[in-house]
């Protein structure tokens, strides 16, 4: 029996259709219709708002508003130069969860409402005489709109209710020192928020979540939580739960209280020695590098250039050599994707790579095998479209090993992806290559014990995954950890490739078996990101 979903939305952003997406693919019969708010913005609105923002936030409503400007500039600058740029011809990660990818679905139909609450949107929906509705990062619905869908329709509120109604998800709860963040599933009510409950559960506060990183956590887990709701209400198993009395709803904040929260946040980062002066020299030295050394490096050399980075983690549990930030890395992603051409490592062994791009090239790699790569990493890079590969050391997945790097250094083993969470990301076109079986030294291990390393990791990679032209990145990566005569055993065994990690960039020719690669970490601030993926030291 194939089920009618309307959505209510103001917003199709990456979460809204990465849950469409999901709930249609767990469903498999469904009919859609979007109802997506679209108000004029007229001028005396616009005036109305811009007054009302400046007397509640005063001098920084200013400074904000101005920021917002430059960076309207810098996107159309942005999307200019993607018109021209030369973009890889398969789907880029994410694909299926892009808009265009949606809304040309079959079964979706999108209706674009100027009022949500007009006459002609209301007999849209009537028409459509959906089942269930969905209230996904939508405005303020009426009762008139919301009791329409004959099962009732339900919001996704990114808060633990009924102590954090309102919003934004995760600042408040950050603000109160709360250890964890809740996320929700209610019916929607003629109150905000105040809905009987469908589906709830928590994350934790990490010891450096920011408001950003735990919000990007909330979409993911929004997305399964709103798939297991709808699930269960169209199957009748919902058992909705009133709501505690009491409560407390939040409005969004003030930029100083956003200013506050920040600092405190930043206050409990490791001391990296940072200050005022040399901060200024370095901005000013990687300015340099950025916007002068670059620009003469491209005119005087035809060869192009690709950056292979180096991550290990994507966590906000430490802040080590190790490990970037989970808003730090949405952030990184970002810039690959509107300054640069990412490309795979695929492409990159086997030298097919634009001849003359109009952008940098950056390809994307993960080594070791933590699991936060799968649940903190590949949401990020399939919202923002750039492929990676992720080499593991195979018997460490699915255990509760400690790496040797890990020793003495972490509060407690990290958690290792399974060989379920690597089928997933094989699956989502993501490319998983050998980091040797027990994380060895290549070059320090009897040549037994290295010819053993690689074939069982080969082996196990082929019949766990059905992997072909398996490459290897070996561990620690420096130039004394790889000799000659291993290099020839890697070469034997039959590995496309091999990846080093004692840096460097890759000019002109890739040597397939010596991939220079750089590593980034949380001490990266993003102007220094911008000049390692424009290939400048």
């Amino acid at each position: 029996m194939t089920a009618r979903i309307v959505v209510f939305s103001g917003d199709l952003s990456f979460a809204v259709r990465k849950g469409i997406v999901e709930i249609d693919r767990r469903l498999r019969a469904v009919e859609w219709l979007l109802v997506l708010s679209s108000p004029p913005r007229t001028l005396g609105r616009l005036t109305r708002s811009q007054w009302i923002n400046l007397r509640r936030h005063g001098w920084r409503w200013l400074l904000y508003q101005g920021g917002e400007i430059v960076r309207i500039v810098i996107r159309s600058e942005q999307a200019e130069t993607a018109e021209t740029a030369s973009l890889p011809a398969a789907k880029p990660p994410g694909f299926d969860y892009s808009r265009e990818q949606l809304l040309a679905k079959p079964n979706v139909k999108c209706f674009i409402a100027a009022d949500m609450h007009s006459a002609e949107t209301l007999q849209r929906v009537r028409d459509f005489a959906p089942d269930l509705g969905l209230a996904l990062a939508a405005p303020l619905l009426k009762p008139e709109l919301f009791e329409l869908p004959r099962l009732g329709t339900l919001n996704l509120h990114k808060g633990r209710v009924p102590d954090y109604r309102g919003m934004p998800p995760a600042f408040w709860e950050l603000w109160n020192d709360e250890t964890s963040i809740g996320c929700t599933v209610h019916r929607v009510s003629a109150r905000l928020d105040q809905g009987d409950v469908v589906e709830q559960t928590s994350v934790p506060r990490l010891r450096y979540s920011t408001v950003k990183g735990l919000q990007l956590t909330l979409d993911e887990v929004g997305i399964e939580l709103t798939c297991q709701a709808v699930q269960s209400v169209l199957a009748g198993d919902a058992t909705p739960e009133p709501q505690p009395s009491g409560g407390t709803t939040y409005r969004k904040p003030k930029l100083q209280q956003v200013a506050e929260l920040r600092r405190r946040l930043e206050e409990q980062l490791p001391d990296s020695g940072r200050g005022l002066l040399r901060n200024l020299v370095k901005t000013g030295f990687l300015l340099y590098k950025l916007y002068v050394e670059r620009p003469w490096l491209a005119s005087v050399s035809k060869k192009p250039a690709v950056t292979v980075i180096l991550y290990h983690r994507v966590s906000d549990e430490l802040r080590d050599s190790l490990t970037t930030g989970i808003e730090q890395f949405d952030r990184q992603m970002a810039m690959i994707r509107d300054y640069c051409h990412p490309v795979s490592i695929v492409d990159v062994v086997h030298n097919r790579l634009p001849r003359n791009p109009s952008r940098p090239l950056v390809c994307v790699t993960f080594d070791d095998g933590y699991r936060d790569n799968y649940t903190a990493a590949v949401p990020l890079l399939l919202r923002h479209g750039v492929p990676a590969a992720f080499f593991v050391s195979t018997g460490f997945i699915g255990t509760r090993r400690e790496f040797p790097h890990d020793a003495g250094k972490v509060p407690k083993p990290l958690d290792k992806m399974t060989w379920d969470d690597l089928r997933a990301m094989n699956d989502l076109g993501f490319v998983i290559g050998s980091h040797t079986a027990n994380h060895i030294d290549c070059a320090r291990e009897p040549e037994d014990t290295v010819r053993r390393e690689l074939e069982e990791s080969l082996a196990i990679l082929r019949r766990e995954l059905g992997a072909q032209d398996v490459i290897l990145a070996y561990p620690f990566g420096g130039k004394a950890n790889m000799t000659a005569e291993r290099l020839k055993l890697v070469k034997r065994k039959g590995y496309a490739g091999c990846l080093s990690a004692y840096g460097g960039f890759n000019r002109g020719s890739v040597d397939r078996y010596n991939v220079l690669r750089c590593g980034v970490n949380w001490s990266f601030s993003d102007l220094a990101f911008r000049c390692r993926i424009a290939g400048v030291r």
